[in-house]
């Protein structure tokens, strides 16, 4: 009688951690050639003609390199790679990395386990947004004649000036806009029968893309000259009153914040849904408090309903200044920079894209930054105070 070979149980546990290491190694090689294909212009030509000839068709393959693909199938098949990699390289190289600090033994693999799991989010951001933001602001000192030919145009240039005072009249009217009128919706919706139906309608904006909105604003804002039918809502209002038509997106300074309404009209949404919940949290005894103290409705709601929710109108106004000061979709699609509309991304893409300046959009690139980060603190700061992330 033959016996038979048996596989220690204590052997699983190594092996497992082995597969691991190999689940690590290939998920790397996996992602390495992924990036390589997706990078490369002929990648997807590449990939079919490396499949064709792995089945044995050298003639497709011969043919794919020499005419390469369809745009459309060219994209879908980088597409598909990109979700491969994304989903299975990665999901391969956390499990490879699990088994692989396994073998260190209990005491380390304690140790190292959380930052094994942290660690490609960590190289991922720095080498998608670390590395770009360092390789910008030198860019920004050192590309095309350095500081003459960058900081120096984009300081004193007059397009710039009207970029940085359209910029700033973004910021100020947009954003007091958008808070203020959010505020009164969720106020006013708050009081009526249909509130949810009521909000539907305010916050459906929010769900269409700055490209899509500006599409529709255009035929808002339509012009044809004085005698026309007028097909813009806009002009037909104003023509109804007795006026003339007016160019909105052509005459400035009106065509910026007939922009700058586009934006009020998309962000009032998102405003009126997180006041509305700041609202329903202001306790109502301190309300009927003050109403027995004698305090009016303009009273109770500047001077207790504000104050107490001041957090939620700090929190808004900064995530919508934020959106407001990278403003570059509605510009660009309603006017392109146009009719002393320009505006600092519309800029930046236009010196990087139309002009080859990459020194000057690297140094716009890098103001906008500069002037993210105060709003950026304030937004902290407000967070610590109610206590999160503290």
């Amino acid at each position: 009688m033959t016996a038979t070979a048996s596989v220690s149980p204590s052997s699983y546990p190594r092996f497992r951690r082995l597969l691991g290491v190999v689940a690590a190694l290939g998920a790397v090689g996996l992602i390495w050639f992924g990036l390589d294909l997706v990078r490369d212009p002929d990648g997807a030509a590449r990939f079919w003609a490396g499949l064709y000839d792995l089945v044995g068709q050298a003639a497709q393959a011969d043919a794919i390199r020499a005419r390469g693909l369809e745009p459309t199938q060219a994209k879908l098949t980088i597409g598909a790679i990109a979700l491969v990699i994304g989903v299975a390289g990665v999901w391969l190289l956390f499990v490879g990395l699990d088994g692989a600090v396994d073998l260190l033994g209990p005491r380390w693999s304690a140790r190292l386990r959380p930052y094994v799991f942290i660690g490609p989010a960590v190289v991922m951001l720095s080498v998608y947004l670390v590395f770009p933001t360092v390789a910008t602001i030198v860019a920004s000192f050192t590309e095309k004649g350095g500081l003459a030919a960058t900081w120096g145009f984009v300081l004193t240039d007059d397009e710039m000036w009207l970029a940085f005072r359209n910029n700033i009249l973004w910021l100020a009217v947009g954003t007091a806009g958008s808070v203020g009128i959010g505020l009164l919706v969720a106020t006013l919706v708050d009081r009526v029968k249909r509130e949810a139906l009521a909000k539907t309608f305010i916050f459906l904006p929010l769900a269409i893309s700055m490209v899509g909105a500006s599409v529709i604003w255009g035929f808002v804002y339509a012009w044809v000259p004085e005698g026309e039918t007028q097909i813009g809502l806009a002009n037909a209002a104003w023509t109804a009153l007795g006026n003339a038509p007016v160019p909105w997106v052509q005459v400035p300074p009106v065509n910026t914040f007939a922009l700058i309404l586009i934006m009020v009209w998309l962000q009032t949404g998102f405003a009126m849904v997180v006041l509305s919940a700041a609202l329903k949290g202001v306790p109502t005894e301190i309300v009927e408090a003050a109403r027995m103290d004698g305090a009016g409705e303009l009273a109770l709601f500047f001077r207790v309903i504000v104050p107490m929710i001041r957090a939620s109108i700090i929190a808004v106004a900064t995530t919508i200044a934020i959106a407001i000061l990278k403003v570059f979709d509605i510009v660009y699609v309603m006017t392109g920079g146009r009719f002393e509309t320009e505006v600092l991304a519309n800029r930046m893409f236009a010196e990087m894209f139309t002009y080859r300046n990459f020194g000057r959009a690297s140094a716009i690139a890098v103001i906008l930054f500069i002037a993210v980060v105060p709003i950026m603190v304030i937004n902290i700061r407000n967070l610590r105070r109610q206590g999160i992330g503290a």
